[in-house]
């Protein structure tokens, strides 16, 4: 492969439009692209919290999800500029799956909603959560006006969403053990 960022100013899109893999002009705000800038910001997003994971025994597996999650969202994003493409497989769904599972089946049940934050780590990942939320409703535009194959693609940001909280209870479990529970109705007491 050569040197495919050779040109980092290119000027190309000074005028509101970016070009697609397949050489086509989409407007900038058109929702394919808002689909792909949604995804990049969460990888972006999940990159940032990955680093603030605690290096432990017990969020080794996360973090090791986590790198392999920003790959797949590269994948998501290329497959969206190239109309057509199929959007990540059963396979990318099923590993996000297992590793829910695995991680979760540490956790005690959860007897009330998490409120995000307690500390930076598990703040960043209830972000990561939310934009993952965004970057699927985001995808739903997307296809909506113009779909492509193998849509796994939403069912993996689904799963992502998933991963991202389960993510957080095992950092606050990791750091200090305690979650911040949502108390119904405390602004009021």
């Amino acid at each position: 492969m050569g040197n495919r960022l050779s040109r980092i100013v290119t000027r190309t899109g000074d005028d509101g439009r970016t070009g697609l893999a397949d050489g086509s002009r989409v407007d900038k705000d058109a929702p394919r692209l808002e689909a792909i800038g949604t995804i990049d910001e969460l990888s972006s997003l999940i990159g940032f919290a990955a680093s603030l994971v605690p290096q432990a025994d017990d969020t080794a597996r996360l973090r090791d999800t986590l790198a392999l999650v920003q790959h797949d969202l590269f994948d998501l994003g290329g497959a969206l500029s190239r109309p057509g493409a199929a959007l990540l497989s059963e396979p990318h769904v099923r590993r996000l799956e297992e590793a829910v599972a695995e991680m979760n089946a540490t956790l005690p049940p959860l007897k009330e909603f998490m409120l995000p934050g307690g500390s930076p780590a598990v703040g960043a990942l209830h972000m990561a959560r939310t934009v993952a939320r965004r970057a699927e409703r985001r995808l739903v535009s997307a296809l909506d006006l113009d779909p492509q194959p193998a849509t796994c693609g939403l069912a993996y940001l689904n799963r992502l969403s998933d991963l991202l909280f389960v993510g957080a209870r095992i950092v606050a479990r990791s750091q200090d053990g305690a979650e911040v529970l949502w108390e119904p109705g405390k602004s009021l007491a």
